[in-house]
């Protein structure tokens, strides 16, 4: 089951993206895209998370569409 998020910010898109991008490199994962949307993955624990975001104005919507099972959506 994915899990989904919405989330207001205000600045800029680059600027989320920038802060997403090293918070996700941080821990080794992988972080592709643009200010319009991309995709993300990474290792907590030996297991993987991964999913794809969409930037719509001030609003990042996110989709996780991978997670370990025994994680619930409110713990990520």
């Amino acid at each position: 089951m994915a899990c989904n998020f919405t989330i207001p910010f205000s600045g800029s898109p680059q600027a989320v993206l920038d802060k997403a991008t090293a918070a996700i490199q941080s821990q080794g994962g992988t972080f592709t895209g643009n200010d319009s949307g991309g995709a993300f993955n990474v290792n907590v624990m030996g297991n993987t998370i991964a999913g794809s975001f969409v930037i719509a104005g001030q609003t990042l919507d996110v989709t996780i569409s991978s997670k370990p099972f025994f994680v619930p959506c409110s713990a990520i």
